[in-house]
């Protein structure tokens, strides 16, 4: 065998290996995102377990408020679908933007009751009305903080997914599009801000 042989298949070689490289890091990074996911999904599961509870204890308040205490329901109903949608598809980029868009309505619905429950000061003193606010609001951040968590890992996939060379092999790999963000609507307030006239 001469060098020239040798080298060519050397070359060969380091090539396959380099191939075999950025298909483990597309597998890697897909996986850290898909597992990012996960968290998200465990704590919203449990703000959708916490909102029943929160409306059980509204409505010995607010019994003549039940249009509002329905949409709370309803929207965490349709959430809660969705995300199990999201999670048996896979998270594709068309069900990570549904489930904004719910999650988006509950946000909404959860803001309403709280303007609601301003007005009716024994419910906002109720012990239990107290603890479960205080709960849903600590899953709230844990949901903040495992969607910061899950966009970032999104954010290191799509951004291997389109560097060079990787770009030429992903689609090839079972990689063909970029994995999308989980953006909720930040306007959507949970309660809204005092009105003030002098």
């Amino acid at each position: 065998m001469d060098i020239s042989t040798i080298v060519f298949w050397l070359v060969l070689l380091g090539l396959v290996i380099y191939v075999v490289a950025i298909y483990n890091k597309l597998v890697t990074l897909k996986n850290r995102y898909l597992n990012a996911f996960a968290q998200i999904e465990v704590q919203l599961k449990r703000r959708y377990d916490l909102i029943p509870n929160l409306v059980e204890t509204a409505k010995g308040y607010l019994g003549h408020e039940r249009e509002t205490l329905e949409a709370v329901t309803t929207a965490r109903n349709d959430a809660a679908a969705i995300l199990k949608a999201v999670s048996d598809s896979n998270v594709d980029g068309g069900a990570m933007r549904k489930l904004a868009s719910a999650e988006n309505a509950l946000q909404g619905a959860l803001g309403k009751l709280n303007v609601t429950m301003e007005a009716y000061p024994d419910l906002k003193a109720s012990e239990n009305m107290q603890q479960l606010t205080e709960e849903l609001t600590n899953t709230e951040n844990r949901v903040s903080f495992a969607r910061q968590g899950y966009n970032d890992a999104v954010m290191a996939y799509n951004t291997y997914r389109q560097t060079f060379p990787p770009v030429f092999f992903a689609a090839r790999f079972g990689h063909p599009r970029n994995a999308e963000l989980l953006e909720f609507d930040d306007t959507v307030q949970i309660q809204a801000a005092p009105k003030v006239s002098f």
